[in-house]
């Protein structure tokens, strides 16, 4: 029952590579922050408050380069 041509769940994942390449590129051109945070407490009483921020980029996003005449 060959067609010649692909499934289309085959189809899906071999442009899974590719898409996952051009999404970390777009998130690395443009940018992404995350945040999160932590309490740890006991009998109501917060002890431990943490809280956790992550910027991914590239890094000529964060210090371009400056142009050298």
């Amino acid at each position: 029952m060959s067609s010649g041509q692909p499934s289309p769940s085959l189809e899906v994942f071999e442009g899974a590579d590719e898409s996952l390449l051009e999404l970390v590129d777009h998130l690395l051109n443009q940018g992404v922050v995350l945040s999160g945070e932590v309490i740890l407490g006991l009998a109501g009483v917060d002890l431990v408050y943490v809280r956790l921020s992550l910027v991914l980029c590239a890094a000529d996003r964060l210090f371009p380069r400056e142009d050298r005449d």
